[in-house]
């Protein structure tokens, strides 16, 4: 029987690569997206799913198992980029961005466990970021919140081993999608001692977005994953120097890698 796969925040950008991606594989693909009936062109069905509500989710794993009595896999894509000076970011935005990253995602995979366990396998994978590694210069709240879903992908695989559900987490380095025009940021006004240096910042991170490659090795991977029998608990998919980043991060003095990250961004 082919795979029943739900794959969050698929109409655009990674997951909308990823289900397409499975569709064209032979996979049963469920995307969401708050608001599907804005997207009528996709092969695979588009299911109303927003993390900020999670009654939203029952409806959507209602409708699944209903149809399959099963689902395979889960690929928690749905998130939000979020910009800024630390500073300047309001706690409330910065909560906002953590229910989006890390506990919307979550909590779906909370939702889904009682069927995988009653089915007595299944597979999740998180898809967080490179960004997730390191403290990086005004994008502080989404390294935290995409590194706050790494770690805890560790510990939900040794909690749920017993159960054969398995997890994994697949850090995507910058691809050609919209999230340069998604991403909130934090309004940074002409008087802000953070200002110039922020613009600049924006500036060469939208710059690395747009020449970036389409999100295809992303799809390449998560196919390659679920057809694994024993994922690893990380992945990363990316340029060389965005991967061997995390390696220098882990074989430098702290302080030659903070300088190294400040030079990248002209700080």
């Amino acid at each position: 029987m082919s795979k029943v796969v739900l794959v969050t925040g698929a109409s655009s950008g990674i997951g909308r690569s990823i289900a397409l991606n499975l569709h064209q594989n032979g996979f049963v693909v469920y995307g969401t997206s708050r608001t599907p009936n804005n997207y009528k062109d996709l092969p695979f069905e588009l299911l109303a799913l927003d993390l900020h509500k999670s009654q939203t989710f029952s409806a959507v794993l209602d409708q699944i198992i209903a149809k399959h009595d099963r689902l395979d896999v889960l690929v928690n894509n749905a998130g939000a980029g979020i910009t800024g000076p630390l500073e300047e970011t309001p706690i409330e935005t910065s909560k906002a961005a953590f229910e989006t990253n890390f506990f919307g995602p979550i909590a779906l995979l909370n939702a889904v466990l009682p069927q995988m366990r009653q089915q007595k396998y299944g597979l999740v994978i998180n898809i967080t970021s490179i960004a997730a590694y390191m403290g990086l210069p005004f994008r502080g709240v989404y390294s935290a919140t995409k590194s706050a879903l790494e770690v805890i992908t560790e510990a939900y695989r040794m909690e749920l081993a017993p159960f054969n559900v398995q997890l994994t987490a697949v850090a995507p380095g910058d691809f050609a999608t919209n999230i340069a025009e998604s991403r909130f940021h934090t309004p940074a006004a002409k008087a802000s001692p953070y200002h110039d240096d922020f613009q600049k910042t924006l500036r060469l991170m939208d710059d690395h977005v747009h020449k970036a490659k389409n999100p295809q090795p992303m799809a390449d991977m998560v196919l390659k994953i679920i057809n694994t029998s024993q994922p690893k608990p990380h992945y990363r998919v990316g340029t060389w120097l965005q991967k061997f980043s995390i390696v220098l991060k882990m074989i430098l003095p702290q302080k030659v890698y903070e300088r190294l990250i400040m030079r990248h961004y002209n700080l």
